[in-house]
């Protein structure tokens, strides 16, 4: 197995806050490319690079879905941008359900994606500081997941609170709107490429992404249609039960159960461990996973069942 060194890599992870444009003009002129020696800064070719191992499927892998002229439509802000819709029609249905105006809902929905894709950013910028290019800027990959999730946050609680939004209703309804809207979004990371893949694999469903935003010519792990279907069971077993629990016990749910599935993605992914042999993201995973915990154990007044609330 490769060692990847520290400097190349960087716990990069695509957050799907949505927003990240529907096209993104820009090619980059220079990609990482990852080799067997590890990760390598080299121009791009015009020409398509090699494959190694399995060969990577077309439909699961392209970066640009087409183009209008100079413009290119990449596909990572498409994904991104349907993320974010099925994310609020979720919220919206939700909200409605425990008596909130469904205008509301996309108003949290922006904020949250305007929050979470600024603090993915300037997370990611803090960290790669030393390594950035100007380009970087238009590129799709340069999110970081914990970055996304702390500005989409600290967005939507502070518009909840000027909106009037009880944060029992918001919990309760965001906890299968993030479940769906993360499963989405990382679609989009598998469709660019966007170099939050895993480490090689000789599996038989383990493919190379040469084309992709963040080219490898050997086949690794395809996380992110791993973390997609872990997030679409999420969301399933948040669905069939958002009738059964408290909402604050729902969104523990989530907390639980998305962090849980993070922690032990990152097991296979390439992200540098700093305490104890684990990834920043896998510190923020258990941060996740024993917040929900507390909440599950939460004893506060019963909530009202959602079918008795009023609704419009």
């Amino acid at each position: 197995m490769p060692s990847w060194p520290s400097h190349s890599w960087s716990s990069t992870n695509g957050t799907p806050a949505a927003a990240s444009g529907v096209a993104t003009v820009w090619r980059w002129r220079h990609r990482r490319v990852v080799s067997h020696a590890g990760l390598a800064t080299m121009p791009r070719s015009t020409s398509h690079a090699p494959e190694h191992g399995h060969p990577s499927p077309r439909q699961l892998l392209r970066p640009v879905l087409f183009e209008l002229g100079p413009l290119e439509v990449r596909s990572y802000g498409v994904f991104i941008a349907l993320a974010f819709v099925g994310a609020w029609l979720v919220l919206r249905h939700e909200l409605a359900r425990r008596g909130v105006r469904g205008e509301v809902a996309g108003t949290l929905a922006i904020m949250a994606a305007l929050g979470g894709l600024v603090g993915a950013r300037l997370y990611w910028f803090v960290e790669n500081s030393g390594s950035t290019q100007a380009g970087d800027v238009f590129s799709a990959a340069g999110f970081t997941w914990y970055g996304g999730v702390l500005g989409g946050a600290a967005a939507v609680l502070v518009t909840a609170r000027r909106l009037g939004v009880r944060l029992p209703d918001l919990l309760g309804a965001s906890a299968p709107a993030l479940a769906l809207g993360y499963a989405m979004g990382r679609v989009a990371c598998q469709f660019a490429g966007d170099g939050t893949y895993g480490e090689p694999s000789n599996l038989p469903w383990a493919m190379a992404y040469p084309r992709g935003e963040v080219p490898t010519t050997e086949s690794v792990h395809p996380t992110p249609v791993y973390e997609t279907l872990t997030g679409l069971v999420i969301f399933a077993v948040l669905w069939r039960l958002r009738d059964r629990l408290e909402p604050v016990r729902l969104f523990g749910l989530y907390l639980a159960l998305a962090g849980g599935g993070r922690f032990l993605v990152e097991f296979i992914r390439r992200n540098d461990a700093v305490v104890a042999g684990l990834t920043p993201p896998q510190l923020f995973a258990a941060a996740f996973v024993v917040a929900g915990g507390a909440l599950l154990a939460w004893r506060g007044p019963a909530a009202l069942p959602v079918a008795q609330k009023p609704v419009g």
